[in-house]
């Protein structure tokens, strides 16, 4: 079997730094906690990759493609394969104030958006501050290994894989001819981040399912002591 860009595919993978074997990050708790790297803000789960889109890295793409259902591989990918060689030019010095003004106390390693980019912080010295705006990742040779667990078939399968992306529980997917319709029960929080959330999903499936020309979201709300009570009910 071999797959094409725009197949949506679900896979668990851990991914090594090649240079010191040290394990970067995995989809499994597991592995995550006896590298030593496990984080509980962090939902370990499979990862669902859109081949060709802008969600995954050409020679993991490339891999993809010729791999079977239930198929297990390792590879390496050098870093042109991978993230991508590290750029100097996106190495910035900024005056420290420029970020107190945006109520930024940077710090070293801190993520920072920076003139719509996202960068890192290097180091911060004397009224200035070093900013790196390569992926994090960028020069590095990675191992990989990636389980492809199945592919996503049905117009249902794609959509609850991208709710799946942003750790999203809808409650019901229905697809009537070019129309997909949505719906969050009131056990969804929506807060900001659900919102964003809302909006990337409807950007990906009109992105990435050409069928689908109409999204509807159907949101549920219940006043806060009434569903106290009905969460207790069902103790």
């Amino acid at each position: 079997m071999s797959f094409n860009d725009g197949d949506f595919l679900k896979v668990d993978y851990t991914m090594w730094d090649a240079a010191s074997n040290e394990i970067i990050y995995t989809t499994n708790a597991e592995t995550a906690k006896k590298a030593n790297i496990y984080d509980d803000k962090v939902v370990y789960k499979h990862s669902i990759i859109i081949l060709g889109s802008n969600n995954t890295i050409k020679g993991l793409n490339d891999i993809l493609k010729d791999m079977k259902e239930k198929e297990t591989k390792k590879f390496t990918l050098e870093s042109k394969e991978a993230f991508g060689e590290r750029n100097e030019d996106l190495v910035y010095v900024v005056p420290l104030s420029k970020l107190k003004n945006q109520n930024i106390n940077p710090y070293p390693g801190m993520s920072v958006d920076v003139d719509n980019t996202r960068m890192i912080v290097k180091s911060v010295n004397s009224g200035r501050v070093v900013l790196d705006a390569n992926h994090p990742l960028a020069g590095k040779k990675l191992i990989y290994e990636v389980t492809l667990i199945k592919q996503l078939k049905t117009i249902n399968e794609k959509i609850e894989g991208l709710i799946d992306m942003y750790n999203i529980k809808h409650s019901n997917i229905e697809v009537k001819d070019d129309s997909a319709i949505i719906s969050f029960d009131n056990s969804v929080n929506k807060n900001a981040d659900y919102f964003i959330a809302k909006a990337q999903i409807i950007a990906g499936i009109f992105t990435n399912l050409k069928e689908i020309k109409r999204v509807e979201i159907k949101e549920e709300y219940i006043k806060p002591e009434l569903a106290a009570e009905t969460k207790e009910e069902k103790k």
